[in-house]
């Protein structure tokens, strides 16, 4: 079972009744909602450790009405689906006892099929693999798994509630897991005294008696539990009219949402929480409710926005929708009007020549507009005709960042070309960040031991099956078993009858996969960065970087340097935006003691090391090379470069020196360091490839 459970919603033990739960209504709620409309796509519950996230989801299994499936009624299943689970497990796979035993081929069902008609919770969803990220999306987009390996193919339904509960201090969710969650909802502990006195009471009183405190609740879920079963039957009849789906997508057009997924989710909730109500018609206050619910995830541009809608932002929202459905009825209004007084002799309708002579006007001013259109086209300024990527000559905001003939830095700002790039925009932290630059993807060479994540190559139990291996631990392979079996059939006496298998046959699957690293920033925060104006554009390019570890699920450590020593901004984390925040705050001016900022990095990856033995480390160093703190600051450097490279991290330096005049000291790290290099001009795409070559010692690498 790979430590999964699945459990009945009205068997086992008494749990904690959903009555019962004190301060967590909207979750309540939009759980509920979600079982009236199993279409809504789930819910996503975001909060601090200790708010009764788990407790909420496993007491709504018990409410759900019974299954009836082939083998008669059953009560509603809650799975939960493990973060460690293997494939296998998830989706299903060869049943190997009949394959061995009869010499059939048989299909073994996963938890995705126990979950039918129930509950999937995925307890810690943003730390779930990403390849079993990618089967749970198929799942619960299709509505069926779909199976077509080692010779199976097998397909069956799969319609669940899908619940995911998650910590966002541990990280936050990928974007194309967290769209296809229908409603999310952020919990916290309350701060009313009553309210937290009631909590620990009610749970106190359950631990004292489970049986007799889920009795006293009894009949309050019971009533639940109906409601939600006459809900179901009604929520088919309940009507959507022109006026409040057009007030759906003004909402949604309003709060700029990408795709129409918000635009369907707001109605099926809508239409949810009317039939929960007992309504027979969705209204405003059923569209404002499913606005809570299904749009603050989805106004989430960038990994480090802020999730959320604020009152005074919906306020304003349903203010103008409302005045969009109030325009939308007055203008069908006077169409009706104006269809009414329309005189059926009027002599313009009935006279077809007066037809003819409008056709031939707007026929003639097209002529003469395609005749204008095509003169433009010769003279190559026509804004529509030209491609999105192609710099008109007369727009000033057009400037492309290509090579400087002249040799000069643009991003010096002692030099001719000096200033901020044209076209860059402002990340979070206020620091510019080039809208041509695109995130590297910077790897650790070799092969890891499959920390999760999107980085380097890694060996994983949950990646492709690349060969057959002796170690049978991360599954069977199929194919290598029968090869390795197949020359000894003869003196095995087989016959007619299914193959004959001993267990020194047995061949594991060897899978490679993707793995999430330790990336240790350390920023140079010296005098003489901020002297010349760099630690914004610097600050920019960690951004940037931080996006980029975001996506492939890194951990992140942030060490800034300044005055007598390295301060370690960021303990190792995975909430990457957290990282931003501090970055906004950093301090700057005072002596580069690089040395120190080093050995604080060598520090921090030894305890990772311990602490995490799967996940590699990768140093990333943005600094000038100017080592001005402590005694003997250059050769103490890179005294400790060695220290890091004799280690085996992974770095890249990124020379941050700018002007006429260059020393070239972060160079001499780099090649200290035995890693990659790169100006901070350099870092966009075209240089990636470079750079990992560097660090990884591949030919072709460029020298520092």
């Amino acid at each position: 079972m790979t430590g999964s459970r699945t459990r009945p919603g009205t068997e086992g033990e008494a749990g904690f009744p959903f009555s019962a739960v004190v301060g967590q209504e909207q979750l309540q709620l939009a759980l509920i909602l979600c079982a009236v409309h199993p279409g809504i796509g789930g819910v996503l519950v975001r909060g601090e450790k200790g708010t009764a996230k788990s407790t909420v989801v496993r007491a709504l299994a018990q409410l759900l009405p019974p299954v009836v499936d082939e083998t008669g009624a059953r009560p509603a299943r809650l799975v939960e689906l493990p973060v460690g689970a293997t494939e296998d497990r998830v989706v299903g796979s060869l049943d190997l006892e009949r394959v061995l035993r009869d010499g059939e081929q048989a299909f073994r069902p996963g938890l995705l099929a126990a979950a039918h008609h129930g509950v999937l919770y995925v307890d810690e969803v943003n730390l779930l693999h990403d390849h079993l990220v990618d089967v749970l999306l198929d799942a619960a987009a299709m509505g069926r798994v779909h199976i077509e390996r080692d010779g199976v193919s097998h397909s069956h339904p799969a319609r669940f509630v899908l619940v995911g509960t998650m910590n966002p201090e541990e990280g936050e969710l990928r974007p194309q897991l967290l769209d296809r969650f229908g409603l999310t909802v952020d919990v916290a502990a309350s701060r009313n005294v009553d309210v937290r006195m009631a909590v620990v009471r009610r749970r106190l009183d359950y631990e004292a008696d489970p049986a007799g405190f889920a009795e006293s609740y009894a009949a309050a879920d019971r009533a639940v539990a109906e409601r939600i079963l006459g809900a179901r039957d009604r929520v088919a009849q309940v009507r959507l009219d022109d006026g409040e789906l057009r007030r759906i997508a003004a909402l949604c057009a309003a709060f700029d949402v990408d795709g129409m997924r918000a635009d369907l989710v707001v109605a099926r909730t809508a239409t949810a929480h009317a039939a929960w109500r007992g309504a027979d018609a969705v209204t405003e206050d059923d569209v404002r409710v499913a606005a809570e619910l299904a749009l603050p995830h989805r106004r989430r541009r960038d990994p480090f926005d802020e999730p959320g809608i604020s009152e005074d932002q919906l306020d304003d929202a349903m203010r103008d929708a409302a005045a969009e459905v109030d325009r939308s009825a007055r203008s069908d209004g006077d169409a009706a009007e104006f269809d009414e007084s329309r005189a059926p002799e009027d002599a313009n309708d009935a006279d077809p020549s007066n037809h003819r002579q409008a056709q031939d006007s707007d026929a003639n001013q097209s002529a003469d507009n395609d005749r204008a259109d095509d003169q433009q086209n010769q003279r190559g300024d026509d804004p529509e005709s030209r491609r999105d990527d192609e710099p008109n000559p007369g727009d000033p905001r057009s400037r492309t960042d290509e090579p400087n003939p002249s040799g000069d830095d643009p991003d010096d700002p002692d030099g001719p070309g000096g200033g901020q790039r044209p076209g860059a925009r402002e990340g979070r932290s206020g620091a510019p960040v080039s809208a041509a630059a695109t995130p590297p993807r910077w790897e650790v060479p070799g092969i890891g031991e499959g920390a999760p994540g999107r980085r380097s190559r890694a060996e994983s139990r949950h990646g492709r099956v690349v060969r057959p291996s002796t170690d049978t631990g991360t599954g069977l392979h199929l194919l290598g078993t029968i090869f390795a079996a197949a020359p000894h059939q003869r003196s095995r006496g087989r016959g007619d009858g299914p193959l004959q298998l001993v267990a020194e046959d047995l061949r594991g699957a060897y899978r490679e996969g993707r793995e999430g690293n330790l990336v240790v920033f350390v920023v140079d925060a010296s005098g003489s960065m901020a002297a010349r104006d760099r630690l914004s554009a610097v600050t920019g390019a960690v951004v940037a970087l931080l996006r980029d570890a975001y996506q492939r699920r890194d951990k992140v450590a942030v060490i800034t340097v300044r005055g007598q020593d390295a301060e370690l901004v960021l303990p190792p984390t995975s909430s990457v935006d957290i990282a931003v925040r501090r970055l906004s705050g950093m301090r700057t001016g005072g002596k580069t003691p690089l040395a120190a900022g080093l050995l604080k990095a060598r520090e921090i990856v030894r305890r990772e090391r311990v602490r995490d033995p799967r996940r590699r480390p990768m140093l990333v160093l943005l600094t000038d090379g100017r080592a001005t703190g402590g005694v003997d600051p250059v050769p103490r450097a890179r005294a400790a470069a060695a220290l890091l490279a004799n280690d085996a991290v992974t770095s890249i330096v990124v020379d941050c020196e700018r002007g006429m005049i260059r020393l070239g000291l972060a160079a001499e790290l780099a090649r200290e360091l035995r890693g990659g290099y790169l100006r901070l001009a350099e870092l966009t795409g075209d240089s990636v490839a470079d750079v990992v070559r560097a660090g990884s010692g591949r030919p072709g690498a460029r020298a520092a």
